[in-house]
C-alpha cells in the first residue's frame, strides 16, 4: 500500500473520519412505476461480479501493520455494502441533507471492503438518490468522480443501471514490467535534476513580492478547532451561466469566481457569527496531479497536490476580493508548472505539513493553522446524462473535515450547473445551512458590481 494511502488509515479516528462521498440526485423516466427504485436494489446486488478495487480492505484491521499492504477478498456481501432507504415524511430535501448527514458521519468497517452506497426514494417531488462513500485510502475524489461518469450515458433510452463497482476495464496500455521499470529510473533521474531550478524558483516567489499565500499565514478562526465524529450536510446548484458571465466580465476563470463566492459567503457568515479575524482566510485548495488525459487506474491510488489561496475575506469590497483570489490561484498554479508530479508532491506535503500535528491531544488549540479550511472544484460531466434512463439533475460531493479544519467547501461543475457540497463538523459549524444563502448573495455581488445583474 502506498503510503500516500495509508496515511488516510493511519490519520482516521472516531472524531475523524478519512472518507469522501456523492449525493446523486435522478429523475426517473416518464415511464417509472411505484417499484423503479426497488427493481434498481434488486438489479445492482444481484451482480456478483465486483472489480477489484472494491474489493480491497486493510489486511490487518486492527493492527497498525495491516496499513501497508491490502488484502482482497474473493467474495463480497453486496446486500451489506449496497443499501435501499426512504425518507420519512414530508420528504423535502432537507431531509435528504439529514439523511445523508447521518451516514456520512460513520466509519467504514476496516473488515470489509472500504466503500458503501445508498438508494434514497421517498422524495416527495419523485426524484430520488444515490449516496455513495469510499474511503480515501482506496482514490482521491477525481479519480471516484471519473469512475461515477463512466455509469452515465447521454442516451435517455439506454436501460442498463451500472455500478460504478463492475465497470468493464479500460485498455491496458501494453506497457512490459521492464518499461515500467527503465521509465521509473528515468522519471526519479528527472526529479533530483529538476529540483534545483524548481526549488530556486520557489525561493524567489516567497522571497519577492508574492501573493500566493504561505503555510501559517492563516489567522486563527472559529473553523480551526478541534472537532467531533458528527457532520451536517447542505447543497445547491447554481447556474454555469451566471459565473460564466462574471468570468468573462471580470476577466479571470471560473475557478477563481467559485473560490471568490465561497470567499463572499465566508466572510458573511463570519460577521454574523461575530468572528470575522482581521486577517484573510487563507483556503487549501486540492489540485490533481493526474494527466486529463490518464487512463483511470483500476488500482486506484491518490494523485492529489494542494496550493494554498489567499481568500481575501478582510476585504469588503466583492471585486477586489475576487482579485486577491484570481492572483493568488494563479501564482499557486505558476509553481506547479514544470514540476514533476512527485516534486509537486513534496512541495504539496511542505503546504499542509502543519497537519501531521493534529492528531496530537492539544495540538490544535495551541498551534497555529496551517490554512483555514478546504475548498476543492473537481470537474463533473460537461453533457447532459442519464442511468437507467434517469436524468441526472445534480452531483454534489460529500467531502472530508479535518481536525482543526471543520469545514469543507466541495463543488462539481456539469453541464448546465455548478453543484455546491458543504459539509461541517456539527458541533463546531452552526447554522451550516445558512452559508448557501451566503454562497447566493456573494453571487449576486459580483453581478451588481460588474453590471451584468
Amino acid at each position: 500500500m502506498p503510503v500516500t494511502d495509508s496515511m488516510f488509515l493511519i490519520a482516521e479516528s472516531r472524531e475523524r473520519p478519512m472518507h469522501f462521498g456523492s449525493l446523486e440526485l435522478f429523475t426517473p423516466p416518464p415511464d417509472a412505476g411505484p417499484g423503479y427504485v426497488t427493481d434498481l436494489y434488486n438489479r445492482l446486488v444481484a451482480d456478483a461480479q465486483v472489480d477489484e478495487l472494491f474489493r480491497k480492505r486493510p489486511a490487518d484491521p486492527v493492527s497498525s501493520l495491516g496499513y501497508t499492504w491490502w488484502a482482497v477478498d474473493d467474495e463480497i456481501d453486496l446486500e451489506y455494502h449496497v443499501r435501499h432507504s426512504a425518507l420519512p415524511a414530508p420528504g423535502r430535501i432537507r431531509e435528504l441533507f439529514t439523511l445523508v448527514s447521518r451516514l456520512h458521519s460513520g466509519l467504514l468497517d476496516r473488515h470489509r471492503p472500504l466503500w458503501e452506497a445508498y438508494l434514497i426514494e421517498g422524495l416527495a417531488d419523485g426524484r430520488f438518490a444515490v449516496y455513495t462513500k469510499m474511503h480515501h485510502a482506496l482514490l482521491d475524489g477525481v479519480s471516484g468522480l471519473r469512475l461515477l461518469q463512466r455509469t452515465y450515458t447521454p442516451d435517455p433510452n439506454v436501460r442498463e443501471f451500472p455500478a460504478p463497482w463492475h465497470l468493464p476495464a479500460r485498455p491496458s496500455s501494453g506497457t512490459r514490467e521492464q518499461d515500467s521499470l527503465f521509465a521509473a529510473v528515468r522519471s526519479l533521474a528527472g526529479d533530483v535534476i529538476g529540483a534545483a531550478p524548481v526549488a530556486l524558483r520557489i525561493a524567489r516567489t516567497v522571497l519577492g513580492g508574492r501573493r500566493v499565500a504561505l503555510p501559517y499565514e492563516a489567522p486563527r478562526s472559529m473553523f480551526n478547532v478541534p472537532i467531533d465524529g458528527t457532520r451536517r450536510f447542505a447543497a445547491q446548484s447554481w447556474s454555469r451561466e451566471r459565473i460564466t458571465r462574471v468570468r468573462q466580465a471580470a476577466g479571470v476563470s471560473s475557478n477563481d469566481v467559485v473560490v471568490a463566492m465561497c470567499a463572499g459567503a465566508l466572510r458573511a457568515y463570519l460577521l454574523e457569527q461575530q468572528d470575522l479575524p482581521d486577517l484573510p482566510l487563507i483556503a487549501m485548495v486540492p489540485v490533481s496531479l493526474r494527466a486529463k488525459d490518464a487512463p483511470d487506474s483500476a488500482a486506484g491510488g491518490n494523485s492529489v497536490g494542494v496550493t494554498l489561496c489567499n481568500l481575501g475575506t478582510h476585504l469588503e469590497d466583492p471585486l477586489t476580493r475576487l482579485s486577491t483570489v484570481s492572483d493568488s490561484m494563479a501564482e499557486g498554479k505558476t509553481l506547479f508548472a514544470g514540476m514533476t508530479p512527485l516534486q509537486a508532491t513534496v512541495w504539496s506535503a511542505l503546504n499542509v505539513a502543519g497537519l501531521a500535528l493534529a492528531p496530537i491531544s492539544g495540538a490544535v488549540s495551541l498551534a497555529p493553522p496551517p490554512f483555514n479550511l478546504i475548498i476543492s472544484n473537481v470537474p463533473g460531466p460537461r453533457e447532459r446524462v442519464y442511468r437507467s434512463g434517469s436524468r441526472l439533475d445534480g452531483i454534489y460531493p460529500v467531502s472530508v473535515v479535518l481536525n482543526g479544519q471543520a469545514l469543507n467547501i466541495t463543488l462539481t461543475t456539469t453541464a448546465d450547473t455548478v453543484d455546491f457540497g458543504v459539509v461541517g463538523c456539527r458541533r463546531t459549524v452552526p447554522g451550516l445551512q445558512r452559508l448557501l444563502g451566503h454562497l447566493e448573495d456573494a453571487l449576486v455581488e459580483l453581478e451588481v458590481a460588474l453590471d451584468i445583474s
